[in-house]
């Protein structure tokens, strides 16, 4: 086998440029390989590829071998925490199959949405075993069709060929699914990453059982699950807004479907909110839920966001009323984002009494040394 050295100790499975030391001659993008550390002894086991920016992504780590049958264990594992643990397809037929490195599948994240599972390719190594891979998801997760996704900047990074895959559906365009007896529709031509993001799954229940009679304002709603949640559970206002015109009109079919009544609003959430703290609005129930600002370790303009986005947030919660705040932003763990969102309540002047912290469900598990993987937080709180 292949074989790569090391010249930093570390657990973490993505290891960068610099901690690259000598790769054996038949070492080939996307192979299987032998981790080495400094010493030449045997460290782990990862894919390889010299010219991503990651070039190497440890899979597992100790002295025993593994092959390709390794990643067919880990998808029927991966089914099995799944299907058999959680008993996920009993409230939905919409979960996250595959996360990733969480998963020992790196460069793989697959949704499940009733018969058709989405695909997210990140990596070279994965890609090339889609003709395997494949197959057995269907197997594990009984599925039939498969729609694969690769981003085209990233295609280039991990050369990663930008002709679709044969067994990918490309004609996929809108699919319906069920959440807690909710349905949505996905539009693939217009959905943001794999088309619907089912790791707030639980925690749009959670918010559904708190808004009965309530005004719900829902800033960055996307597809308006939360909303339509809130409609289902008998809030008595709603009004969802978003920068996003394709996500609006996505969020508004989910809407007449589900015969929900919100107020739909396609606005900056930070200008419209503005306008709503000018003229004193103020909701019992206000969610912001935006996309992922911070890209990079020192992105502090991404921080920044977070800071005026809750600030504005905070000041549109009636006293009293309840304020629940969101980040998907892996370089933001959940102790920084809970600091950027009190400085920016206190602020104001306000106060936030916390009741809990979640994150996504159990179909997105994280890995005790990948902590970034833990992306999503959830601050739920009163404002006092």
């Amino acid at each position: 086998m292949p074989t790569v050295s090391i010249k930093t100790f570390s657990f973490h499975p993505s290891i960068w440029p610099k901690m690259i030391g000598q790769y054996s001659q038949d070492a080939k993008a996307g192979d299987l390989v032998e981790v080495l550390d400094k010493e030449g002894n045997t460290f782990g086991w990862g894919f390889f590829n010299p010219s991503s920016n990651m070039p190497l992504r440890v899979v597992k780590h100790g002295e025993e071998p593994i092959d390709e049958d390794f990643f067919l264990t880990a998808i029927r594992k991966a089914a099995d925490l799944r299907r058999e643990l959680f008993h996920l397809d009993r409230d939905t037929d919409t979960y996250r199959s595959i996360h990733g490195d969480a998963d020992q599948l790196p460069g793989l994240v697959a949704d499940k949405f009733g018969d058709l599972l989405s695909l997210e390719i990140t990596t070279l190594a994965a890609w090339r075993r889609l003709d395997t891979w494949i197959p057995a998801l269907h197997e594990a997760f009984g599925t039939t069709r498969a729609h694969v996704r690769v981003d085209p900047a990233l295609s280039r990074v991990e050369r990663i060929p930008t002709d679709p895959h044969p067994l990918s559906t490309e004609s996929l365009r809108k699919i319906k699914v069920r959440e807690h007896g909710i349905t949505f529709e996905i539009d693939f031509a217009e959905g943001h990453k794999t088309g619907f993001f089912c790791d707030q799954r639980d925690n749009r229940r959670r918010f559904a059982s708190l808004v009965e009679g309530k005004s719900v304002l829902d800033l960055c709603c996307y597809s308006g699950a939360f909303s339509v949640y809130a409609a289902k559970a008998g809030a008595e206002e709603i009004t969802a807004v978003d920068l996003d015109e394709k996500a609006i009109a996505m969020a508004k079919r989910n809407a007449n479907i589900n015969d929900a009544k919100i107020k739909f609003t396609h606005a900056d959430a930070f200008s419209w909110a503005r306008t709503m703290v000018e003229n004193g609005r103020k909701w019992d129930v206000v969610l912001a839920d935006p996309p992922k600002f911070v890209t990079g370790r020192d992105d502090e303009k991404g921080r920044g966001k977070y800071n005026d986005l809750n600030r504005l947030a905070a000041q549109l919660v009636d006293p009293g009323g309840l304020f629940v705040t969101c980040s998907c932003s892996g370089l933001v763990n959940e102790f920084e984002f809970e600091k950027l969102v009190t400085t920016a309540v206190h602020k104001e002047q306000k106060r936030l009494q916390i009741f809990d912290r979640t994150g996504a469900g159990p179909d997105h598990p994280t890995l005790s040394n990948y902590p970034e993987s833990r992306y999503l937080k959830v601050i739920w709180s009163r404002m006092l």
